[in-house]
Parts: structure tokens; C-alpha cells; sequence
């Protein structure tokens, strides 16, 4: 099964635990994740993906509390893709990068401010993580791929 979707926002921070702001194109590299990004190390957690759907389901239940890309923490927001169907193993394929699908979900960090105001956090059901399997460079508006 395939399923396609376009690349929303490219998100990236210089240290863990904050939130990560918006830039035009990120550099994936096979084994380590973003150049630049916090996150980026030897471990299964390389790459964060979430879809912009979640995201505007959140800012609908935030009411006057502003939600943007990047305040997750997520690295690549998708739209067009129903990260529900993702799978441990599946393939994300976005213009030359390749990435495995290693992790679904992931505890909320104490704290959180969106969690505390909306009373739920979309990151422990529907934050998809991967490692780069090859390297490339994303950018806004990029199409991609997810298969099982």
C-alpha cells in the first residue's frame, strides 16, 4: 500500500525539550538526521513526522491559543496522508531522502504547554519518528511517499 502526501512545513531546533521553528528546506543525512537539527544523533528517533490534520484539529480545540508549525516538536508536517495507517518498518520516501519508520507515538514531556491548555497532546498517538535510511534535501511543498 502507498500513500501519498505533500510536504507542509520543515522544522527544525539547536537544542532538545523546545520548540522547533519553521525553515524553507532541511538536509537529511543517511544515519544521523537533520544537519543543524537538536535531535539529530545515532538513535531511532532521527527524523519526526506529523500530519497538518492533526494539527488543525489541535488548533480547533485550542481555541484563542496560537498552535504552530514546529510547537510539537515535529520535524515534517504532511498534509494529504493519514499517518494512522504507518507501521514500524514502513517506508517514507520524500523527494531523494528515504526513511524507515521506527517509532509511533511518544510519551508527552512534563509540561507541555498545548497539553496543559487543550488538555490532550497529539504527539504520543500520532507523532510518527524515522531514521534516514539515504540522505537528501526537503523543502516546503515537497512530494513524498509512505509504503507498507
Amino acid at each position: 500500500m502507498t500513500f501519498e502526501f505533500k510536504v507542509e512545513s520543515v522544522n527544525i531546533s539547536d537544542k532538545k525539550g523546545v520548540q522547533k521553528h519553521p525553515v524553507e528546506e532541511i538536509e537529511l543525512v543517511e544515519d544521523y538526521g537533520i544537519k543543524g537539527d537538536a535531535h539529530a544523533g545515532n538513535w531511532h528517533r532521527q527524523v519526526s513526522f506529523l500530519g497538518g490534520e492533526s494539527i488543525d484539529t489541535m488548533r480547533a480545540k485550542a481555541g484563542d491559543f496560537e498552535i504552530k508549525h514546529g510547537d510539537f516538536a515535529e520535524n515534517i508536517v504532511t498534509r494529504g496522508i493519514d499517518w494512522d495507517q504507518a507501521e514500524i518498518g514502513g517506508r517514507i520516501v520524500v523527494d531523494d531522502a528515504e526513511l524507515e519508520v521506527t517509532q509511533i507515538g511518544k510519551e508527552c514531556h512534563t509540561g507541555c504547554a498545548i497539553s496543559n491548555i487543550v488538555g490532550e497532546c497529539i504527539m504520543p498517538k500520532q507523532g510518527i519518528f524515522a531514521k534516514v535510511i539515504k540522505g537528501g534535501r526537503i523543502h516546503v511543498g515537497s512530494s513524498g511517499y509512505y509504503s507498507v
